[in-house]
């Protein structure tokens, strides 16, 4: 239920970060901060740091940061709301929550109901199919000789609730409605079926059982794997796997197996290893290797991403060494990339995974050898394709087109720009090559993306440009929202960078020891902001500023000015597209080798040089309607002044007139 903003606003001037953090980690006072080992990663000098009188924190191994609510997300795991409720309990405020309808009320609660109806029925179907795997005679003679077989000793077994089910129609339907359980909630559970001629049977028959985890632990699904090929009548036993069913509780999208039993470890190692197979994640787990996680056979999806990106950015693929496999598999690793994560890839010996390769060398060992073989995604991709390409001209050049899709999707500049010449090195291609391709394919997906939103735009206008009869109006061109003020005006993007650049990497430190943040804004106080959001979001930072609170852009994706809004989640999601206007209005990109702290001041730089180059125009403009001698002399002054300074400034910067 939504929460009243009273309450939120309450929350956040009433905890107070020092207690937050302490209730996790232990402190010790430097200073005018508080430091600890980091919670996000293994150390053994202190990276985090709290600030009391900014009301934040910092964790300078893996930069996160932010207030004590999202440490609190950070910690949990969990969402803005959960957040704001456990606060809430800590400091007792109480949680105030929007009303509603009576209607909505009753809506709600049915459906809350419900929910916790399929839970709960889940919770019994996996009791009773633990329950048969450790006392019913078939399911001890067949299921648990099988994980026994496989390695697995009894407290890996309890730790993942495995289970048996028997091979039988209806041995678990039987049980359920002598419990009580109606048959409509199992069915939507997705334990039993109903068959053509209206029968119900048991979903999972013969097969021992995986059951699935949510985050917070509770059962809503089954993974069930068959010991037979064959059934009673010789028929082939269906497929290897059976999975349940998606269900209100249980969308494949949005969950990984093992997620429970390894986000503490994924936190703590501030990594998350991705296998295929339940038992490559069991497995890896009893050998001490916890932070292991399974996309159970499927491509990864945007919310799977999201869910390891509540632990860590940094993600290592295991794979298997099946060639073939490893090929199909890379295809889905862009899509971390282009969620910011962090990708690293490891391949086992051919006819080997990670099931097989822990129990034959033990954790240890396998720990060492990841340690070892673990190479940049984008790297091991580079290399594989050279290997497929030799002495093929034309295959090699596809090959590089591929390596650069997978760069160009990658949303950090400095990474990407890292990987371009690391790529250059190795496929022995001319660096500015790789990122005129780069730009290309930008380029391309920019069209395409504002061709179909200019198509969605077109079909919502034409069905609405109808009056009553049906007979098509005439309608007026819409009129450009403030947001997308043209990136070919070199000021508002030179502009709309300095602020993409504080809000990203205002906290970090220049190399003489002071925040970034302090010297953007001293750079630019003297200077008038031309583009209206870009103005706002400044006077917005320094106004929290001097309460005592720095801003990010997490704060300005969840703005309430929709147009501040989107423009923030433009600038850290859209890729850096080299135009060739910018080049035509001498708009320099940051240096592809640049470091930070080089980055932010020659940003700075370059604003102020757009800004005096208008200016000097604007002067010029006034020079020209000049009425009297000593207004025409004050005007010629004054752009003296300007273009004394443009040309200082331009001389500086490389920028050579042709």
């Amino acid at each position: 239920m939504p929460i009243r903003d009273e309450t939120i606003k309450a929350v956040q001037q009433t905890a107070d970060i020092l207690e937050v953090v302490e209730d996790y980690l232990p402190l010790k006072k430097k200073g005018q901060n508080w430091w600890a080992l980091s919670p996000f990663t293994d150390e053994k000098t202190p990276s985090f740091s709290v600030n009391p009188q900014k009301g934040i924190f910092k964790c300078f191994s893996t930069g996160k940061g932010g207030d004590a609510i999202s440490f609190v997300m950070e910690m949990e795991g969990i969402g803005f709301i959960e957040a704001i409720k456990i606060l809430a309990k800590k400091y007792s405020i109480s949680v105030e929550e929007l009303e509603l309808s009576e209607e909505q009320k009753e809506e709600q609660n049915e459906a809350a109901a419900h929910r916790e109806s399929l839970y709960i029925v889940l919770n019994f179907a996996a009791e009773y199919f633990k329950n048969l795997l450790h006392n019913h005679e078939t399911g001890k003679s067949i299921g648990l000789s099988y994980f026994k077989e496989r390695g697995f000793l009894g407290k890996t077994i309890e730790d993942f609730g495995l289970g048996y089910s028997l091979d039988e129609w209806q041995a678990f339907n039987d049980e359920a409605e002598k419990k009580g359980y109606k048959t409509e909630l199992l069915e939507q559970a997705g334990l039993i079926v109903r068959n053509e001629n209206d029968k119900l049977y048991d979903r999972f028959r013969g097969r021992v059982m995986f059951p699935i985890h949510n985050v917070t632990g509770r059962v809503v699904g089954f993974g069930a794997r068959t010991l037979k090929k064959e059934d009673k009548t010789g028929k082939k036993f269906g497929p290897k796997y059976l999975n349940s069913p998606e269900s209100e509780v249980y969308q494949k999208s949005e969950i990984l197996y093992g997620i429970f039993q390894a986000k503490k470890s994924i936190r703590d190692k501030d990594n998350c290893y991705l296998v295929e197979g339940y038992t490559d994640v069991i497995s890896l787990h009893q050998a001490g290797i916890e932070n292991v996680v399974a996309s159970s056979g499927t491509s990864l999806t945007e919310d799977q991403i999201k869910l390891i990106s509540r632990f860590t950015k940094n993600v290592t693929v295991l794979y298997d060494g099946d060639k073939a496999g490893i090929k199909a598999s890379l295809r889905g690793v862009d899509l971390i990339l282009e969620k910011g994560l962090d990708v690293k890839i490891v391949t086992f010996p051919e006819g080997e995974d990670p099931d097989s390769f822990v129990r034959n060398v033990g954790g240890e060992k396998f720990a060492k050898y990841i340690e070892d073989e673990s190479r940049d995604f984008i790297l091991f991709k580079t290399s594989l394709g050279l290997k497929e390409s030799e002495a093929n001209p034309i295959k090699k050049a596809d090959v590089i087109r591929d390596i650069v899709t997978s760069i160009v999707k990658i949303p950090d500049a400095i990474k990407r720009s890292v990987f371009y010449r690391e790529c250059s090195s190795l496929m022995g291609i001319d660096e500015d090559l790789l990122i005129d391709e780069g730009n290309k394919i930008l380029i391309k997906e920019d069209q395409n993306k504002r061709f179909k939103e200019g198509r969605n735009q077109q079909f919502k206008s034409d069905s609405q440009r109808t009056d009553g009869g049906g007979v098509v109006v005439e309608n007026k061109p819409e009129t450009t929202s403030k947001t997308s003020t043209s990136l070919n005006d070199p000021v508002n993007f030179q502009e709309r960078e300095c602020v993409r650049i504080l809000l990203e990497y205002g906290n970090q430190e220049t190399e003489e020891g002071s925040l970034l943040y302090r010297y953007i804004l001293e750079e630019i106080e003297q200077l008038e902001f031309n583009d209206p959001i870009s103005k706002k979001i400044i006077n917005e930072f320094s106004i929290a500023l001097a309460k005592g609170e720095v801003l990010d852009s997490t704060y300005f994706t969840r703005h309430p000015d929709q147009q501040i809004k989107q423009l923030v989640v433009d600038m850290i999601t859209e890729k850096n597209v080299i135009s060739e206007n910018w080049k035509k209005h001498h708009i320099i990109v940051p240096e592809k080798d640049a470091k930070l702290h080089q980055v932010v001041y020659s940003n700075v730089l370059r604003l102020k040089y757009r800004t005096l180059k208008k200016m000097c125009q604007e002067s010029m403009e006034l020079l020209g309607n000049a009425k009297t001698v000593d207004e025409e002399m004050e005007a010629l002054q004054i752009f003296q002044a300007l273009k004394q300074q443009e040309n200082e400034l331009a001389k500086f910067l490389g920028i050579v007139y042709s």
